[in-house]
């Protein structure tokens, strides 16, 4: 096989090597975006972090749709063992990494605060309101174990991590076998379009009521932004496609003005994310300059560093402030005013990404991978469970 053909595999293969490397960027920019937020060195888009996490929800969106279309068969969305395959599945992907480090960063808490404080005293922002480092309770720890703290405006961003989007995540998985059997009466495009509907109308109902919440942690705030990854998806297993319809509606869909900074310049950048993540995963489809310049990326992201890179992406989505805070802080503490936002910015970046990579990797190796296997074996035994008594029948 050659490099050409690993870039992107096959439309019916289970894995498109080039979303590793797209994992890969968006855990990087969430991280280099935050570094130059707590740095105080402002740069255009990099800056941005909240981009990155868009371009996660959107292959999230992706990928669940086209593992989707790779099981219908053995595993139709008709029976309800397959929804708890689902979701089992989901949350032995998400649970175990995200419960050590919910508990080590609520222990964590006064330590980080301390941190963050220093950071906000130099930049003369707000300081942060301290139950988010604080809140050792209960309720707070229930709500987070159950992943239901996203639909509670005072819980939703609680806890030292980036952990909104998990909440967010779940609610997600939670809804979207139904949203494919949705897709299975309907087509993706009017099913897109009530799912987008009835979304805005929640939304509506949210700012009549005077619900607010302090990230985009309910899904009807960024369910269009899944949306997006979800039409790509659908796309790929058409026998006659229609790309640019569906890329069409998925920039319609980015454009919904609620779930976070709309402005103009983010609007476009969106809008960009949108139309490069379907060239890169089209690119067969599309032809001219387009396709040449996808292929090469594609290529490029399709690597052993970037698949490493992707592997570690969860990890460094949850690891990363627990390191970039306190080391913010005390190259802060420590120089202040004597360095240049920019070098500020590089020392910091320079000690917190191969300390946040090593991190990582141990943290997948040891709680990651064992997590996925326990829910790979929980899923066959739950099969093994259910499966049907089979006749006797001559071998073929």
């Amino acid at each position: 096989m050659t490099i050409e053909e690993r870039g992107i595999t096959d439309i019916r293969s289970s894995r498109i090597e080039c979303l590793d490397g797209l994992r890969a960027l968006a855990a990087n920019w969430v991280l280099v975006g935050h570094c130059l937020l707590l740095t105080g060195w402002h740069v255009p888009i990099l800056g941005e972090p909240d981009l990155g996490v868009d371009l996660f929800i959107m292959l999230s969106g992706f990928l669940m749709v086209f593992h989707y279309q790779l099981r219908q068969d053995k595993e139709p969305w008709q029976r309800p063992e397959t929804w708890l395959k689902f979701w089992t599945r989901r949350y032995f992907r998400i649970a175990p990494l995200f419960y050590v480090m919910l508990f080590l960063a609520l222990a964590l808490g006064p330590y980080l605060y301390e941190s963050r404080i220093v950071i906000d005293d130099f930049l003369s922002r707000s300081h942060q309101a301290p139950e988010r480092y604080l809140d050792s309770g209960l309720k707070n720890i229930v709500a987070h174990l159950t992943f239901l703290f996203g639909l509670v405006p005072n819980l939703a961003y609680r806890t030292p991590l980036p952990d909104w989007s998990l909440g967010l995540e779940m609610q997600f998985y939670a809804v979207f076998p139904a949203v494919m059997l949705l897709v299975r009466r309907l087509d993706w495009v009017r099913s897109a379009v009530l799912v987008a509907a009835l979304g805005c109308l929640i939304v509506f109902v949210m700012g009549q009521l005077s619900f607010r919440f302090p990230m985009p942690s309910f899904l009807p705030l960024k369910m269009q932004i899944f949306l997006c990854g979800m039409l790509l998806a659908g796309v790929v297993h058409q026998s006659r496609p229609r790309p640019l319809l569906y890329l069409a509606l998925a920039v319609l869909l980015v454009a919904l003005p609620f779930g976070g900074d709309y402005g103009l310049g983010k609007l476009l950048v969106r809008e960009a994310l949108v139309a490069g993540f379907f060239a890169l995963v089209l690119y067969r489809m599309l032809p001219g300059m387009v396709g040449t310049v996808a292929r090469a990326i594609a290529v490029t992201l399709s690597n052993r560093f970037f698949h490493l890179m992707g592997e570690l992406s969860f990890s460094m989505y949850l690891i990363h402030l627990l390191v970039l805070q306190p080391v913010a802080a005390f190259v802060i503490s420590q120089y202040g005013h004597e360095l240049a936002a920019p070098l500020r910015f590089a020392i910091v970046m320079a000690a917190v990404l191969p300390t946040v990579t090593l991190l990582s990797w141990i943290t997948y190796t040891l709680i990651e991978v064992p997590g996925q296997k326990a829910g790979r074996f929980v899923v066959q035994r739950f099969g093994r469970k259910n499966e049907p008594a089979l006749e006797t029948t001559p071998a073929e």
